[in-house]
């Protein structure tokens, strides 16, 4: 029998002969990239040819090239432009596409095949934004240049490779030595041998550090060294991880100092900074000879900025705050902030000419803040035409500072300084019912502002069923649709579901959040029973319920009377087998645009003999239903949270 086949027999007859599977036959073609990508690697001196070639070909080549080769090669058409060469993808300077190839669709293609996790994230660059008073941004240019973010992506691989090393205690030398890793340098195609500078960190930096924009850098890395191994860059982003040394806030500063005229965001994560640093830190960033500053966006998070035993704010980081005329955003997450912090940080805003669009004071606990803030003005309407700078401010997030009843009365008459007001959210605060009371004044009137409130979030905030009816009965028919309601984590019961049904029919919500708010089975038979013929919901959370059947039958409902719906996360409810035919028949009559429908944690539904029906329904793809896993263990299903 020949090797290379195998015969079937029945009986005696041979009814047909299958060849082995062969291995694939690389095509000429394939080939020929190949040693084009060595030859261009090695220093060809004939690279240049390679563009005369048809511009067909050029463009199969160019397509199927290793990204370092590819790099070479772009960089010979932008040498050669204007001598036949290619020109640039006319991202960033503007120029027009040669006769040959189209690189930022090879560069997309690459850092797909890379990092295909990761394509979905990427957002638009080089944006004209047109902000309004509202804070709402419209954009003009949705352009991508994949090249840059490739090699920007790769140079963060490479420094969070030298890292590691880096923080080993043996490790006493220079960052720019540190050896990358094959897997790295295999990945954009190098074949040189192992005493190549490919395997450096400064030739990783030398060579692709002007595409990098935003960098993420260890604490390791905050030396003198980095400045120089970065001096090409154009760094508009920084985030920085556990910076503790003086050494650390030394080679940060000097970063800082370095990039100042292109820096537009910070982040601190895992910091311990004290006021004498912060002041260093502050002053790194402003202009020579000014205290002012380009920064357009500051984040602090679970870091420590604040000294606890004094009363008094790090004077760098208040006139960073006063001074920052292009300040966007501002974020305080859990930094061990005291109430009087939050006074001052709330009072500096006011007082000066920012245009802050984001505040976030969250996982603090600065319980009582409010009561120190000035609050002469209360009027709200007074307030639409003055010259605060909170007028700007459209999004507020106060999650989890431990304020109480009396805080939320304060806040009423507080919130009134911020006009155009978009996004509220309050979550993680024992607020209370009578709390949400205190704030209803405020809610009802800036449901009928202008610029109306549109994002709303209370989760966990120890909120009843009738204090939640209460605030949902108080709310005026909406001249805007509201974007988003949270009220998960909130003990409200069945008691709240035939207000909650009503609501849905004159808000016009697009996202609701009722997770884990204990509706149980008369909750949902309540919601179906009361609920408007026709919906505007988008999204809806109505997870860890224990609904039962009627959750089943509720969903089933919303599937068929809201056709703009696209996911449904029904999680946690404890529905039987039978509640899969619910489910499909829903299914089966939905004419909308349902992508996904999360079903984790019903572990009953495996007992369902139709279960796999579910997986029939697809979108862009992939099966809309997301079935929970059976359990491996006999032991009965814990309802217990």
């Amino acid at each position: 029998m020949h090797p290379d086949r195998r015969l079937i027999r029945v009986g005696y007859d041979i009814i047909g002969v299958i060849p082995k599977k062969m291995p694939e036959v690389p095509t000429l073609f394939s080939l020929c990239v190949q040693e084009i990508a060595i030859a261009v690697l090695d220093g060809y001196e004939y690279a240049q040819d390679i563009l005369e070639l048809p511009s067909d070909l050029v463009d199969c080549i160019i397509l199927n090239l290793p990204p370092l080769a590819l790099q070479n090669i772009y960089e010979l058409s932008v040498d050669g432009c204007g001598k036949g060469g290619i020109a640039s993808n006319g991202i960033n300077d503007g120029r027009k596409r040669g006769r040959y190839g189209d690189f930022n669709t090879a560069w997309k293609m690459l850092f797909k095949k890379r990092w295909p996790e990761h394509i979905k994230k990427i957002q638009p660059i080089n944006c004209v934004t047109t902000q309004y008073a509202s804070g709402m941004c419209s954009l003009v240019n949705q352009s991508v240049d994949w090249q840059q973010l490739y090699w920007e992506k790769h140079l963060q691989s490479c420094l969070d490779d030298a890292a590691e090393i880096a923080l080993l205690p043996a490790f006493d030398g220079y960052i720019g030595e540190l050896r990358i890793s094959d897997s790295i340098v295999n990945a954009i195609g190098h074949t040189g041998n192992i005493a190549c500078n490919c395997l450096k960190l400064s030739y990783h930096c030398n060579k692709f550090g002007h595409y990098a924009r935003c960098l993420k850098l260890q604490n390791v890395l905050c030396v003198a060294e980095i400045c120089e191994l970065l001096r090409g860059s154009k760094l508009q982003a920084l985030v920085f991880r556990r910076i503790i040394s003086s050494a650390q806030v030394n080679g940060l500063c000097m970063l800082l100092n370095q990039h100042w005229e292109t820096l537009l965001s910070l982040e601190f994560i895992y910091c311990r900074l004290p006021p004498n640093t912060i002041n260093q830190i502050c002053n790194s960033i402003c202009k020579e000879g000014s205290r002012i500053h380009g920064i357009q966006h500051l984040c602090v998070r679970s870091s420590t900025i604040f000294d606890r035993k004094s009363s008094s704010m790090p004077p760098g980081l208040l006139s960073f705050i006063s001074s920052g005329r292009s300040l966007v955003s501002l974020h305080f997450c859990e930094t061990k902030m005291q109430p009087i912090f939050a006074t001052i940080i709330f009072d500096t805003l006011l007082q000066s000419s920012s245009g802050i669009v984001t505040l976030e004071i969250s996982d603090n606990n600065i319980a009582g803040w409010l009561s120190k803030v000035d609050k002469k003005s209360t009027d709200f309407s007074s307030l639409l035409g003055s010259n605060l700078s909170l007028k700007s401010l459209s999004v507020l997030s106060l999650r989890g500072n431990n304020l109480h009843k009396e805080d939320a009365e304060e806040l009423n008459r507080i919130l009134v300084h911020m006009p155009n007001l978009r996004s509220l959210d309050l979550s993680d605060n024992p607020l209370t019912d009578d709390g949400i009371r205190n704030l209803i004044p405020y809610i009802i009137r800036a449901l009928e502002k202008a610029h109306p409130l549109s994002d709303i979030k209370i989760e966990n905030c120890n909120l009843s069923g009738m204090g939640v009816s209460e605030l949902l009965g108080n709310l005026p028919t909406l001249k805007e649709p509201l974007k988003t309601l949270s009220l998960a984590d909130n003990d409200l019961g069945s008691y709240v579901a035939a207000p909650l049904a009503k609501f849905l029919g004159n808000s016009g919500v697009r996202v609701l959040n009722i997770e884990d708010i204990e509706l149980g089975p008369l909750g949902f038979q309540e919601l179906e029973k009361e609920m408007p013929n026709k919906m505007a919901l988008f999204d809806i959370n109505i997870s860890k319920n224990r609904g039962g059947i009627r959750a089943a039958y509720f969903v089933a409902k919303v599937i068929l009377q809201a056709p703009d719906l696209v996911s449904i996360n029904a999680g946690g409810n404890i529905m039987p087998p039978e509640s899969v035919k619910v489910i499909y028949d829903a299914l089966k009559q939905s004419k909308g645009k349902l992508e996904r429908l999360d079903f984790t944690g019903n572990t009953q539904l495996c007992h369902s003999s139709y279960i796999s029906v579910l997986l029939e329904f697809h979108c862009h793809g992939k099966p809309i239903v997301v079935i929970p896993s059976l359990r491996t263990t006999d032991a009965p299903y814990d309802d217990d949270p």
